[in-house]
């Protein structure tokens, strides 16, 4: 069995109409890898540290190596990534390998 892995990413969007445009085009993208998105925003709270995100998203794919895949996209790099250029104070995203374990 074959490790999920987890796109974990942290934004402070600044022009929420322009960033529309991003969120319209990722999720095809993200699909065609055979990744889902997990959490998009919504409600969060800060329970210990001083870690204060302003927005969060957490994608899941079925392997590390597909959502490498995702990311290093040509399509995705090209014409959908670009459309947050400008639309967001940050954007940061890690990629992290999770449990090989049953569901």
């Amino acid at each position: 069995m074959t490790a999920p892995a987890y796109l974990m990413v942290e934004m402070h969007v600044t022009d929420p109409e322009q960033y529309k445009q991003y969120m319209a085009a990722a999720p095809a993208a993200v699909k065609a890898f055979g990744g889902e998105y997990l959490v998009r925003g919504g409600r969060h709270e800060t329970l210990e540290g001083d870690w204060q995100p302003h927005r969060l998203a957490l994608l899941r794919f079925p392997s590390f190596e597909q959502a490498q895949a995702f990311y290093r996209d040509s399509g995705y790099a090209t014409r959908i990534k670009p459309l947050r250029d400008g639309a967001t104070a940050y954007f940061n995203m890690v990629l992290v390998e999770g449990v090989d374990a049953p569901v």
